[in-house]
């Protein structure tokens, strides 16, 4: 009997652990990606945390507020562009809409990252994929009582959600991570979170999913989606050579990231992504007193909205921020700087001298929640639309649309 053949669009951490969690299905499987190689978007640089302990979603009147104030503050932590769209006025209408389900997706979120965990950790276990992984928690800090304060009330939505993260004391915090510069109210740890190079994991899973007889078609611009009444989607891409090339496969999982939204339309369907840039900077620990002062657990500091992970001995990766602006990847010095200016600050015996600047654009739905499941035709799938926690959600979305397409396909 022929294995039903799905296409899956997007070569980041989405599209590569749907790709993987089919094939595991038995299912026969193309990855199409517009870049030579997997996870060169925004899978090449985040944050690198695995953060259960950052699920609280942002529909918040806070939110508005303090992206309304800081509009016209080039270093803000969050930067609304004022240039108008129909995209981001209809975006924002329904973030607003999405506001009183902020306890419930904050706890669904929360349960999701815990249970996204077995599956990333057991998947490079049996793969054999080294990514900089380290087990030392995550630790958030807060410089005053506010934001201690509403820190608290988050941590009771995560523990509905089954997550287990504790009060420390300032004291508590130079002890976690005594490199930390600085005076801090106080702060949460969550020793059940990790970290990790987001860009060596999806490349070493898109290299087993080959293993495994997944098709990896790498530099294909894909042009054309459309549904066949009698179920199937015919997909057109042109790749290197130049030449467009339909083709007919069962179905389509649709894990575009940011370009989601235009396959979606397609479809049939209305995926309301919308491209938040986030930015971050690779400093390279070249000396020992550098790779001595660079701190060894992850970070998350409330006020700058900035996350720091430790990559192996000699990288320090520091991210965060969020632009709306539309699809734009310019990286701006403006941006970079705070970033830089934040290492130096709780970080003085860290060299700055070689920092790597980077920006992605995080695929984000008005809700917070990824986009996981059927379209309206037969045949087509979604996994897409997480947001700043691409990279914790991504084992088990894929898990479970993988498990959507097993049950359509019956």
């Amino acid at each position: 009997m022929r294995k039903p053949h799905l296409a899956v669009l997007g070569g980041g951490i989405t599209g590569v652990t749907t790709a993987y969690a089919l094939s595991l299905r038995g299912f026969a499987v193309t990855l199409y990606e517009r870049h030579r190689y997997a996870a060169m978007e925004t899978s090449f640089a985040n944050g690198g945390q695995l953060s259960a302990s950052n699920a609280e979603v942002w529909n918040l009147p806070a939110t508005v507020l303090k992206g309304l104030k800081w509009m016209l503050r080039a270093d803000a932590p969050l930067l609304v562009s004022p240039t108008p769209g129909w995209h981001k006025l209809s975006w924002f209408a329904e973030f607003i809409a999405a506001m009183p389900q902020y306890e419930r997706n904050t706890i669904e979120t929360a349960r999701l990252a815990i249970a996204a965990r077995q599956h990333l950790f057991a998947w490079a276990e049996a793969e054999g994929i080294d990514f900089d992984h380290k087990r030392e928690g995550i630790l958030h800090i807060y410089r005053d009582k506010a934001g201690f304060d509403h820190a608290a009330k988050v941590t009771a939505l995560l523990a509905r959600g089954g997550l287990d993260r504790r009060a420390v004391t300032p004291e508590e915090i130079k002890s976690i991570e005594p490199t930390l510069a600085g005076q801090y109210h106080g702060g949460f740890y969550t020793p059940s979170d990790s970290t990790g190079d987001i860009h060596r994991f999806t490349f070493g899973l898109a290299q087993a999913a080959q293993r495994r007889g997944v098709e990896c078609l790498y530099e294909q611009q894909v042009s054309q989606l459309r549904p066949e009444a009698g179920g199937g989607v015919t997909l057109t891409a042109t790749g290197p050579e130049g030449e467009p090339s339909p083709r007919r496969f069962d179905g389509v999982v649709v894990c575009a990231g940011v370009a989601s939204r235009g396959f979606a339309a397609q479809l049939g369907d209305r995926v309301n992504v919308y491209p938040v840039k986030g930015y971050s900077i690779t400093v390279h620990l070249d000396d020992e007193a550098s790779r001595a002062a660079a701190p060894n657990v992850s970070l998350l500091d409330d006020e700058t909205k900035l996350v720091s992970s430790r990559l192996g001995p000699d990288r320090f990766r520091v991210a965060g921020t969020a632009e709306f602006a539309g699809e734009n990847r310019n990286i701006r010095a403006d941006r970079i700087r705070p970033l830089v200016d934040w290492v130096r600050q709780c970080f003085p015996g860290v060299d700055t001298r070689r920092v790597v600047p980077w920006a992605g654009l995080r695929p984000m739905m008005p809700n917070m929640m990824p986009r996981v499941g059927r379209g309206r035709a037969p045949g087509v799938f979604y996994n897409t639309g997480h947001g700043h926690l691409g990279w914790t959600l991504s084992a088990v979305t894929a898990d479970m649309v993988a498990s959507n397409v097993a049950s359509a396909m019956d």
